[in-house]
């Protein structure tokens, strides 16, 4: 991750997961890696997608997860490898992040740099386009001026009635 991830290798603060994607055809070969972690304290278009207020953020927060990197090595070159990847790591994920955190994941986001990628994996593994970020880094709850590109800010709902749980938590 660190030598070809963009953002590099970072151990992520509070809750995660991370996996090393491996092909079984013939010899074992590592594909990837994908990592999940704590979702982000604030994201306005997402939080405007779920129609939180303040008290249901909160409380419903820990059932936001997000996937901080993802990562297909450079020679790996399968078509529509990354969107089953993505497909396959979140129902992975969605067992796991219940088994060691005792809590449901509701939904999954992700932070896409537009100025590099589209997003076309997510897409295609049915992820919704809510928008961009505002452009503030995410240490500058203050507003102090720490500005960075915005994000595309893509989700995929684990559970049907996703927003409305959390919601109403």
């Amino acid at each position: 991750m660190g030598r070809y991830h963009y953002l590099g290798h970072a151990v992520p603060f509070g809750a995660q997961l991370r996996y090393l994607i491996f092909s079984h055809l013939g010899k074992r070969t590592v594909l990837g890696c994908i990592q999940f972690s704590s979702a982000a304290w604030r994201i306005a278009v997402r939080d405007a997608w779920i129609g939180w207020d303040e008290k249901a953020r909160v409380r419903n927060l820990v059932h936001v997860v997000n996937n901080s990197r993802f990562l297909v090595l450079p020679w790996i070159v399968v078509k529509n490898l990354a969107s089953r990847i993505l497909s396959e790591a979140v129902r992975r994920m969605v067992v796991d992040w219940k088994r060691r955190y005792k809590v449901d994941p509701l939904l999954v986001e992700t932070l896409v740099d537009p100025r590099r990628y589209r997003g076309t994996c997510y897409r295609a593994a049915n992820w919704m386009d809510l928008g961009l970020t505002s452009g503030l880094g995410r240490m500058d709850r203050r507003r102090s001026g720490e500005e960075v590109a915005p994000k595309t800010v893509l989700v995929y709902p684990v559970a049907h009635d996703a927003a409305h749980q959390l919601r109403e938590g």
